[in-house]
Parts: C-alpha cells; structure tokens; sequence
C-alpha cells in the first residue's frame, strides 16, 4: 500500500438487495487498513472508471473495507464493472476520507436516508454505538428493496423509524424535525430529491444551516455547458474546453496534470484556484461561501461562465 492509492483484493461478495452487492476488500497480505471517521467513503479504481462509495464499517482497526454497490444500468459504468468482481479480484482505491463525519458535540444525532443511501449510516450506527452517542435512523425504502435491513435493525432497535410510502415518511419527518433536543445535529443520505426535500423541512421547521449535514450521490448533471476558455497563468499557455468536455479532461488532454479521485464533484481532490473570471460551479465539495468567493474552483465538473477564466497553473 503505496502513495495515494491502495491496492486490495476482494474477500467477500454478498446479495445486499435486489440490485445490490455488498463488497468486502483486504489487504494483499490480510493486514489491518488505514482507519477512518464513520461517514467516510473510498473511490474504486476499476475498468477505467472511479466511483466514490461509503463504507459502512465502524472505521476503528479495520481488516476490511465494505461497500454497497447500487447497479445502475445507465449510467457511466462504474456500477457495472463492480457487479462482475469475484473473490480474489485486485481492485485499487482511495484512502478513506470525510465530508460527513459525526459532529462531536451534537447532543443527539437524527440519522435520515433513502435507498442506498442507508450507507453511510450504517457507519454512522456503528460508531455510535461505540462511542454510546445517542442516535435515531429514519429510514425509507421501497418493500423488497432495503439494504442493510437487518443489520439497521440490530444496531438501532427501537431507535429505527421505517417507512415504505411518501406519506408516511412526510409525517415521521415531520414528527422528528419537531421533537429533537436542543443541540441535535441532523444527517441525510439519499437520491437528490429526497435530500433536498428534507433539508428543505428542516430550514422550514427552524433548524440552522450549521446542523445540518448531507452527503450525495454525485453532482447533478447541468447538461455539456458552453465553451470557454482558460488561461494557465504559471504556464502561459491558453487551453479551450469544448461543449461536453469538462475542464480536467480538457487540461488532460493538454498535458496539464491535475490530482483527481472521483472525478464526480465530490471528493475535493482536483481543486484548482481561479485568479480571474467567473466559474460555474456544478460541485458538492465547496461551501456555498467559497463558491461566492470564486478562488477556486472543482475542474472535474465545474466549467466557465465567462468566455475565458484565469488559473494559477
């Protein structure tokens, strides 16, 4: 295990859900793996795709790294490439990093996912029970279709609410926006409808922004955007990114290496600063702050408003 990547074998595959596998990867030589913060995720280098997935591990000394995989028959290919991985495949991943961490003061934590999106509360469940932080999970899932069911279940007990209908699932939340305790931090997790329906209940409901904490998917699909233009300040060189090509691809192509992961606007990992012009910005990383800030900018998904924008490269 080597530089930013780590090289692991695949130790078990199991049936999640309809549509759903459950990947366990380990180390080459079984050792333990680099700990991380529940709500943390990993992304799968595989077939030339990378995909980011949260674990569902408590993150303390693990052997192991487990995800759940949603197969996905539209979309880039990721999900497929990782439905045909057998035990004893060789995959290469990310270390695990966080933009969803459990807040350390919050006096309760009100757990919400949808789908797969179950995920990284499963993390979430797990550390907190053992670090005896007090939790709720509301959960909502088509019947027949949950993952991690059971094991939500087990971990939670009385402190899981299921729901299997919108209606239902209006009221439950609705129910708990009014009756947490002062102090309580809320987390969601699911397709990007639901999430923004919930996080939208809340601000309606009176909780500040500062406890509220979402993890997505990927970053919403804008359509191919306009061409532009940028100038690499330290190379002097002018590079044109065309309709339908993102701004890394473009740089790529140019011979201009960027630090790049997901590739999907999540992880942070291709962050390059703008001295001039106006980026449109199609991340989930940066602050709503730093996006009005325009110094910097995601070049795997974000592009150009203007014609031309200025980066330090």
């Amino acid at each position: 295990m080597t530089g930013a990547l780590l090289d692991l074998v695949v130790r078990g595959v199991t049936v999640a859900a309809p549509g759903i596998r459950s990947l366990a990867f380990e180390a080459t030589d079984g050792g333990l793996l680099p700990a991380y913060v529940a709500g943390s995720h990993i992304v799968v280098h595989r077939a030339g795709r990378t995909n980011s997935y949260s674990l569902t591990g408590s993150g303390s000394n693990p052997s192991e790294y487990t995800i759940s995989v949603l197969r996905q028959p539209g979309g880039a290919g990721g999900s497929l490439a990782l439905h045909t991985l057998r035990v004893g495949d060789a995959v290469s991943v990310s270390r695990p990093r966080s933009a969803f961490a459990p807040i350390a003061t919050a006096r309760w934590h009100l757990l919400i996912a949808a789908g797969i999106g179950i995920t990284p509360m499963i993390s979430h469940l797990k550390a907190g029970r053992d670090w005896q932080r007090p939790t709720t999970l509301l959960y909502r899932y088509r019947p027949g279709a949950a993952a991690h069911l059971d094991e939500a279940r087990a971990l939670a007990g009385t402190a899981l609410v299921e729901s299997t209908g919108r209606e239902h699932f209006t009221v439950v939340l609705a129910e708990h926006l009014r009756s947490q305790p002062l102090g309580t931090h809320l987390y969601v997790c699911g397709p990007v409808e639901f999430s923004a329906n919930v996080l939208q209940a809340a601000a309606d409901a009176g909780w500040p922004g500062s406890r509220l904490h979402s993890e997505p998917f990927a970053a919403a699909d804008l359509g191919p955007g306009k061409p532009f233009r940028v100038h690499l300040a330290r190379s002097d060189v002018d590079v044109d990114v065309p309709a339908g090509v993102s701004l890394l691809d473009a740089l790529e192509r140019a011979d201009h290496v960027v630090p790049n992961m997901c590739r999907s606007g999540i992880c942070g990992e291709c962050i390059v600063p703008v001295l001039r012009g106006r980026p449109d910005h199609r991340d989930l990383y940066l602050s709503d702050d730093e996006k009005t800030e325009n110094a910097s900018m995601m070049c795997c998904v974000s592009r150009g408003l203007d014609h031309e924008l200025e980066l330090d490269l």
